[in-house]
């Protein structure tokens, strides 16, 4: 169940004014949060969303023919905190290498108690926490009992917080594994990892399917370019693989014997390059609201391969923005600047 820092969370912000508070990238940098204060609040969004009190639209998509960009609305309510909020999501360069990519993206949050703005963010290190903490949620609620090792994809920002946060949510994994293609980001998994659990460390591997087939929980939070593209072949009965960006071939989602998505409308939005080559995806057994709030199961039986589809839902940024939000104010952060005068 939610702990007492997600009870902190839904507390209104005290606002007296249409200023709006501007919380930039390096505001939120400067904020302290555990993670285990971040996975009950997503927690908290999933159950209070499966209980119909918030409100989560699909999202809005734009992209050019040649691909070189993508750009995402998300409106959304979250009904313990009484928050309106909208997202943007923009990022260039998709045919280019990151070094050459460009991405912004903010969350501006209002009161619908008072009607008021509470603030304008810089959402990505809201993202980077956030989407690490609902993997390491998907694990604990769909893992085989006993799941002792974990392999990751990728080592970007998605790929970087994926094992401190798995740890969080299942202590027991014991062999962690990384197959990474840049050096400095298998750097910095391994500072990520010390940071949050000092006396573990990470394996890295350079066959990435080879390690899959001894891995319970496979993470794949890879780019686009990424070498990787692990095969259903080489799962092991009862593991769990989870998409977040890229690393996993088609044949995990279609050959699984079951699959969760937080949502499955936004699976079709999203998810696309995993389709069959009829152009066709895989039939979705179950969201994750209702399995996190126990109401379906996750896993049904200890040897099912389960594949499960992590797709950010905007009211676990709203929390968790919110959260962030509060932070800020209590230790004066931001910007107050009068937009609507």
């Amino acid at each position: 169940m939610p702990d007492a820092s997600t009870t902190a969370a839904a507390e209104p912000i005290p606002r007296a004014d249409r200023h709006l508070r501007i919380l930039s990238t390096g505001d939120l940098a400067g904020i302290d949060i555990s993670l285990a204060d971040v996975v009950s609040t997503v927690e908290d969004a999933y159950r209070t969303l499966h209980a119909g009190e918030s409100d989560n639209p699909r999202k809005l998509t734009v992209k050019p023919r040649d691909g070189h960009s993508v750009a995402y609305a998300m409106l959304g309510r979250d009904g313990s905190r009484n928050v309106v909020a909208v997202k943007t999501s923009y990022k260039h360069g998709l045919d280019k290498g990151r070094a050459e990519q460009h991405y912004y993206t903010t969350l501006t949050l209002y009161d619908d108690v008072t009607g008021l703005p509470v603030a304008m963010m810089d959402c990505s290190r809201i993202g980077s926490l956030r989407t690490p903490a609902v993997s390491a949620l998907l694990a604990r609620e769909c893992a085989a009992p006993g799941a002792r090792s974990a392999l990751v994809v990728g080592t970007g920002t998605q790929g970087r917080l994926a094992l401190p946060f798995l740890l969080t949510t299942l202590p027991g994994l014991d062999r962690l594994m990384l197959f990474g293609t840049h050096p400095e980001g298998i750097t910095a998994v391994r500072e990520q990892l010390r940071t949050h659990f000092p006396d573990r460390d990470v394996e890295i591997v350079t066959d990435a399917g080879a390690a899959a087939a001894d891995a319970d929980i496979i993470v794949a939070t890879a780019g686009g370019h990424t070498p990787a593209a692990v095969e259903a072949d080489r799962l092991k009965p009862g593991s769990l693989s989870i998409l977040v960006g890229h690393g996993l071939a088609p044949s995990t989602l279609h050959q699984a014997d079951r699959v969760i998505a937080t949502s499955e409308a936004q699976m079709k939005v999203t998810g696309i390059d995993m389709a069959d080559a009829d152009g066709e995806l895989r039939a979705v057994d179950a969201e994750f609201p209702p399995v996190i709030a126990g109401d379906t199961a996750g896993r049904r039986t200890p040897t099912e391969r389960i594949f499960a589809y992590n797709s950010g839902l905007v009211v676990t940024d709203i929390a968790l923005g919110h959260r962030f939000a509060q932070l800020a104010l209590e230790q004066g952060l931001g910007t107050e600047v009068a937009l609507w005068r």
